[in-house]
């Protein structure tokens, strides 16, 4: 029945790789672009090596990028605004100055119009006054009106930014727009300087008995009466401007069925390249050319389900413990869909570059959960998938493959927040150098070169930061491990070091012994220091239940042991492991350090109990489990490797003289049971591997202990 379920799993588990690569690749096919690609590969200021090409249909010429760029430069430049007047707010300060001159018309007549008693009932005096006070208020009115007709207007930040010979649409009561210069309408300050300069003229040009009534004037402050009544239409300029930036032609000229393209041998420059890429652009996006779209799809099936082919291929010769793990062949996929994806949505969108996708963020998560190896080839992999959809397919893949390998190199584990900016600048000037390098090599000038993409090497840059909020998310959807995170529960002071220490001091700094052992071996062998340094400082944590039973936390000769029968010794010995991973669980601690609980006595007995319970009981049947740990053997080098050096360490204590031969001996007689266990038969872990531990681990063990100085007492 064992057998059947085994056999069961296994095959839902082979079920499940291919199905989760067959989705990938109709998921990729889906995003595929469905069009026809062109079959020319073509590089300005290189010769044309394919043979003679003709045009094989009518097509238009497209201009280049940069040359619409600079026809909507030139037309928000030289855009001329849209703005309309407010006739209510001429009416109702006109009427304002007609009540207010009444006032002061009264108070002015009253003060310099005093005659003689019954001189006032004089008709021709009071027409005179009705005369004079009409042609005042005729010249103040017509000083106003002049500048609201004009127009007043308030300079805003769309004028501020003009030139000041530029013209402006001014839209009438007709709702016509008439054109103006802009100095030809005013603005409260040249308004109130118009006012002031027409008053001082008059003054100037008349005579005493004029220049008091002119006083009347001065006293209304006319400034008063300024108001802006030309307003900026921001909803008609951008409907204008949208349209003279859509009907900018995308064309000019066309080239005929038939006509020559481009020769053999010819050096490709401005003039074919633009020929060029007008044919490659119509043959693939034109729907009216004669094309199979079904033999289009196969053609992107096939190739697509090759490259995906190559890369299970690399995962079942060298990484097949990924390959058989749900999570991990689940994650490398989803990482290969989702560039993939995010590829063919910047590519519908004209105003994003391809430049701005941080495809340096993929080796770079890769890398932190996996090795170099894999990170660099999934990388590749998912870069000849993403250049069949972007133009110049090997400039893509240069440039991505050559930063890619040096985001690995500068970014080897993301330990430091510090190792992730200097990454980002390192990709952003290796981008930057590689595009220099490509355009200087095609244009043969600067001139040419477009350098606003460097603003786009700049943004993928600051994206490439987001690498630490990004590999935490990883870390928690799909179970993973991150150099991260291991330097975090390597700090003494988590709770549960901290707890180890107050209640099993003397198992604390056997774990820390065990951590220092461990981890120089796995340096030396080529397996994860960091990984294997934390492992074995938490592989012994279930011993703080019951601290007093393990004799590195006995402080004086009274052993709890003495007063229980062998079998109970046992059970408390055996049951660390089990506490340490409930423990571990509590605290929300990583399945892979739970495994160097689990792994680091493998299937072992306790041997001193089993053997004590043996000679007090002769003959009597035994029940091995019971002295047997219920753990898993070393299933990774890691593991491995903390099991052999938490054994070494702990037996290392009881040497009574510590040389050579004995540590030597000790190391040895240790592994080698190890060995004769079958312990490590499930461990990647080679005899060569376990030849140099046990060197490492003499070396080790003999510089820890080794003889020191007697010095005199007087100086103790």
């Amino acid at each position: 029945m064992t057998t059947t379920k085994r056999n069961i799993k296994r095959g839902i588990l082979k079920f499940y790789q291919y199905f989760i690569f067959i989705v990938s690749i109709a998921i990729i096919i889906a995003l595929y672009p469905k069009e026809a690609k062109f079959k020319y590969e073509f590089t300005k200021g290189k010769p044309w090596l394919h043979e003679t090409l003709v045009a094989p249909f009518d097509f238009p010429i497209y201009k280049f990028k940069r040359e619409i760029e600079s026809e909507k430069d030139s037309i928000n430049k030289s855009f001329k605004p849209y703005f309309k007047f407010n006739k209510k707010i001429q009416i109702n300060q006109a009427s304002r100055l007609a009540k207010d001159f009444e006032i002061k018309w009264e108070q002015h007549t009253t003060k310099y119009y005093r005659n003689d008693i019954g001189l006032n009932s004089d008709s021709s005096i009071t027409n005179k006054k009705e005369t004079i006070k009409n042609e005042y208020l005729n010249y103040i009115s017509s000083i106003l009106n002049f500048i609201y007709e004009k127009g007043i207007v308030e300079l805003s930040d769309v004028l501020g930014k003009v030139n000041s010979d530029l013209s402006i649409f001014i839209i009438n009561q007709y709702s016509e727009a008439d054109e103006f210069n802009i100095s030809e309408v005013f603005t409260p300050t040249t308004a109130k300087e118009y006012i002031e300069n027409a008053i001082h003229e008059r003054r100037n040009n008349f005579s005493y008995s004029e220049n008091i009534d002119i006083d009347l004037i001065e006293k209304l402050n006319l400034q008063n009466y300024i108001e802006p009544n030309l307003f900026y239409e921001i909803g008609i300029s951008k409907d204008v401007k949208k349209s003279l930036i859509e009907n900018i032609s995308p064309t000019k000229g066309l080239v005929q069925k038939g006509e020559l393209v481009i020769s053999k041998g010819e050096v490709v420059n401005n003039d074919n390249l633009r020929i060029l890429e007008s044919l490659k652009k119509e043959f693939e996006h034109d729907s009216g050319i004669n094309k199979n779209y079904l033999l289009i799809y196969l053609g992107q099936g096939v190739l697509i389900f090759i490259i995906m082919l190559i890369l299970f291929l690399f995962l079942y010769n060298f990484r097949r413990d990924i390959l058989y793990d749900v999570l991990k062949v689940t994650f490398l996929n989803f990482m290969i869909v989702f560039f993939v994806l995010i590829s063919t949505i910047v590519l519908k969108f004209d105003f994003l570059n391809y430049y701005v996708i941080p495809f340096a963020l993929l080796p770079i998560i890769i890398r932190t959960f996996y090795d170099t190896r894999l990170a660099l080839f999934t990388h590749l992999i998912t870069m000849f998938l993403i250049a069949f959809i972007f133009p110049n397919s090997y400039e893509f893949i240069f440039m991505q493959f050559i930063t890619g390998a040096i985001a690995i190199f500068s970014l080897a584990n993301v330990r430091k927040r510090s190792q992730l900016f200097l990454t980002a600048l390192i990709i952003f000037t290796t981008y930057t150098s590689l595009y220099l390098g490509i355009a200087l090599m095609q244009e043969g000038n600067l001139e040419n070169i477009n350098w606003k993409n460097i603003i786009w090497f700049v943004g993928n840059g600051l994206l490439l930061l987001t690498s630490y909020p990004t590999i935490y998310i990883f870390e928690k959807s799909f179970g993973f491990l991150s150099d991260v995170t291991l330097m975090e529960l390597s700090d003494t002071n988590h709770p549960i070091l901290r707890k180890l220490a107050e209640k099993a001091p003397g198992t604390f700094q056997h774990s820390l012994q065990v951590a220092s052992l461990a981890e120089e071996v796995a340096f030396r062998l080529d397996a994860n220091p960091l990984l294997t340094r934390v492992g074995a400082m938490y592989h012994d944590i279930g011993k703080m239940e019951t601290p007093i039973f393990f004799i590195e936390n006995q402080k004086n000769s009274l052993n709890p042991h003495d007063t229980i029968d062998s079998e109970k010794s046992a059970e408390i010995i055996i049951n660390h492991v089990k506490n340490g991973v409930n423990i571990a669980r509590k605290y929300n601690i990583p399945q892979q350090i739970i495994d160097f609980i689990r792994t680091h006595h493998g299937k072992s007995k306790v041997e001193y109990f089993y053997r004590t319970y043996m000679k007090e009981n002769p003959g009597k049947e035994i029940d091995e489990n019971k002295f047997t740990y219920p753990g898993i053997p070393p299933y990774s080098k890691e593991t491995a490797i903390v099991m052999m050096a938490d054994s070494i360490e702990a037996a290392s204590r009881s040497l009574k003289e510590i040389n050579e031969d004995s540590v030597k001996n000790l190391v040895n007689s240790i592994i080698n049971k190890q060995i004769e266990a079958n312990q490590f038969a499930n461990a990647d872990i080679t005899f060569r591997d376990i030849n140099r531990a046990k060197e490492i681990l003499t070396s080790k063990i003999l510089n820890i202990n080794h003889a020191r100085i007697e010095y005199p007492k007087e100086i103790v």
